[in-house]
């Protein structure tokens, strides 16, 4: 009977055990410790270098995935299936996911070294207070030229309609970019959603046909590179890229008003590992490492500590890092809602067919 008993004794401490372990390994789950972060970010977006250093120090192992547009990252992460505890979007699809309840709201008490962002990138209009993201990259939108195609340099938005410039620009293909810099053109803001300032833009937009050689997106970089471009408009980074390719271009940012873009740091609701995600956002807080990300990159970091350790060169390219009025000036594109928006698609459309 004694041993019967000790042997049922036995039975429910090992059946203690196994429950104490399940518990143990579905708290771990839940409370987001897999040891594995899954980043969603655009592609060739980070030093590979940080990665293995961020495992390195953590132990935790970098599932690193990639998306090329907004939308489809948007998509991706809506539709669910895939998890991912870090993504990587732009301003107005962050004000998006938010709206939608797709984000977690960052926990402060996990986080060091806020202090090192510049504060004139802190608390913008999609993200008030920075409750959901943190600012990763930033930019402009400007006009690329070639210095030896181009006698006249083009310095505002207005200057692309100059008749000198017939059949040499090529134009970054969308809707809020094309109707933008022809609001900006005529004094306007480019989140108009005033029917007639649009109808205006539009107006102005067609105008501007004799002049465009091409609309096109990523194919841009290589004409532009292979001198088959004099100018074109796109975004600062991809800028960035152009002007190492040909030392023959140059980029400037409209003063009387432009585009100002972030790409920031998320975690989407559906996360598995925050505490990971956490970890990785002071990773990349920490000035030594935003500094080497800006180097691999190009891209203008919003990291004032890692800034300064850039090169003298770079740090005062006023292309890259403008100042004064020319800062001012730019806007960042807010999330007009999906009529608004809309209308300035129908109206970019209906220039894109007039220009064919």
């Amino acid at each position: 009977m004694k041993q019967f008993l000790s042997f049922f004794i036995g039975i429910l401490v090992i059946i203690g055990l196994l429950l104490g372990l399940r518990f143990q390994m579905d708290n771990r789950l839940t409370s987001g410790s897999t040891g594995k972060l899954v980043i969603y970010n655009w592609g060739d977006y980070i030093d590979p270098d940080l990665l293995k250093a961020f495992t390195s120090e953590t132990g935790i192992q970098v599932d690193y995935q990639t998306f090329d547009s907004n939308e489809s990252m948007y998509t991706k992460i809506k539709q669910g299936g895939t998890t991912y505890d870090i993504a990587i979007p732009s301003e107005y699809m962050i004000a998006k996911m938010i709206e939608e309840n797709m984000l977690i709201e960052l926990d402060y008490s996990k986080i060091e070294g806020l202090e090192a962002i510049d504060p004139e990138f802190l608390n913008q209009s999609f993200d008030p207070n920075n409750k959901y993201s943190i600012p990763y990259f930033w930019g402009t939108l400007g006009i690329i030229y070639n210095t030896k195609m181009v006698d006249k340099i083009p310095e505002e938005w207005e200057d692309l309609w100059r008749p000198e410039y017939r059949d040499k620009i090529m134009l970054i293909d969308g809707a809020r970019e094309g109707m933008g810099l022809a609001l900006q053109a005529l004094g306007y803001s480019l989140n108009s959603t005033n029917s007639n300032e649009l109808q205006a833009a539009a107006d102005k937009l067609y105008t501007l046909t004799p002049n465009i050689k091409a609309i096109v997106a990523d194919e841009i970089k290589g004409y532009m590179i292979q001198g088959e471009g004099a100018i074109a408009v796109s975004f600062s980074g991809e800028a960035s890229e152009m002007l190492e390719g040909n030392d023959d271009l140059a980029y400037v940012v409209p003063s009387k008003g432009s585009n100002l873009w972030f790409d920031n740091i998320v975690i989407p609701k559906t996360a598995k590992n925050t505490d990971a995600a956490h970890q990785f956002i002071n990773f990349m807080l920490r000035p030594e490492n935003a500094l080497k990300n800006a180097e691999y990159i190009g891209y203008s970091t919003p990291n004032r500590v890692a800034k300064t350790m850039l090169d003298e060169t770079v740090k005062n390219d006023q292309a890259f890092y403008p100042v004064g009025k020319t800062l001012e000036n730019l806007e960042v594109y807010d999330n007009l809602g999906a009529e608004s928006l809309g209308i300035y698609n129908n109206f970019y459309l209906q220039f894109k067919m007039y220009r064919k």
